[in-house]
């Protein structure tokens, strides 16, 4: 009898290029408050436009949400949410030629973006704000983002310890949902949660959450931590080398997925640091 081979996870059905190269998630808000670009994408026309736009640089996954998630936010309810996400997901689903993740943490949210068309879960609460939504991606066999987060800031902690207890609440709630782990992938959180010195000792130790056997995700796209770098006050549109930089930097330590605003700026950057790091991406 021959050996058959291990079946494909829906994450790498997904993303055949996961591990390959470095990813690139287009961000794509549908809010009227996100710290960056709110209020430019509302609206199905608006967001398809930005969507084609996105995919058309190179994104290889499109990140949709519709709540801001940014310091100081207003919490809206589950069903404004899905007014402004459902149907840019379903608009966009059927001919976008990259898959959709849908950011909330929010079961509910995460079944009716799950039925219009979206693919994954991005869950900013790491499935532990709301665990239905574990079942929930579970039952539709949708892998999920599990990021990093805390209610309140502690500058005494040892922040990649405090990760990596929180993942295990979480990988358990996964598991215990039926998520395989060939269908998760970490984000340790970057602009929530954490003190400025906690976001750069997590992004200077990617490589021991990446040691947790799970792809990585990181974003860091005009955040405030970047801006504080500079010696000048800077807009989010401003933080476009730091972006690139800090992405590069955890493509480095062990990021498989980036998420961000400018893509075909960082696809460009990216092709430099997999022609070095990932070599077999430059021949694929």
């Amino acid at each position: 009898m021959s050996a058959t081979s291990p079946p494909t996870s829906r994450l790498t059905a997904l993303l055949p290029d996961l591990g390959r190269r470095t990813l690139v998630m287009g961000i794509l808000n549908v809010t009227p408050d996100s710290f960056s670009d709110g209020g430019r994408f509302e609206g199905v026309e608006a967001a398809r436009r930005q969507a084609d736009t996105l995919v058309a640089e190179g994104a290889q996954i499109l990140d949709i949400g519709g709540e801001s998630t940014r310091p100081g936010h207003v919490p809206i309810s589950a069903e404004e949410e899905q007014a402004r996400v459902l149907p840019v997901i379903a608009a966009l689903a059927p001919h976008l030629a990259v898959p959709i993740s849908i950011d909330t943490y929010k079961a509910s949210t995460a079944e009716a973006a799950l039925r219009a068309g979206a693919a994954l879960v991005n869950d900013v609460w790491g499935l532990q704000r709301e665990p239905e939504i574990a079942r929930v991606a579970a039952a539709h066999g949708a892998p999920v983002i599990v990021m990093h987060n805390r209610e309140t800031i502690d500058p005494s902690l040892d922040i990649v310890e405090d990760m990596k207890r929180f993942f295990a609440r979480s990988l358990d709630i996964a598991r215990r949902a039926g998520i395989p782990d060939a269908d998760i992938v970490l984000d340790p959180g970057i602009g929530f949660g954490k003190s400025w010195d906690q976001h750069l000792e997590a992004l200077r130790r990617l490589p021991e959450i990446r040691a947790l056997g799970f792809p990585l995700l990181v974003g860091v796209s005009r955040k405030s931590l970047l801006g504080r770098l500079h010696d000048r006050e800077t807009a989010p549109r401003d933080r476009l080398i730091g972006s690139i930089s800090a992405h590069v930097l955890a493509g480095t330590l062990g990021a498989d997925i980036v998420r961000v605003h400018d893509v075909a700026q960082h696809i460009e950057a990216l092709h430099v640091l997999d022609a070095v790091m990932r070599p077999e991406s430059a021949r694929g």
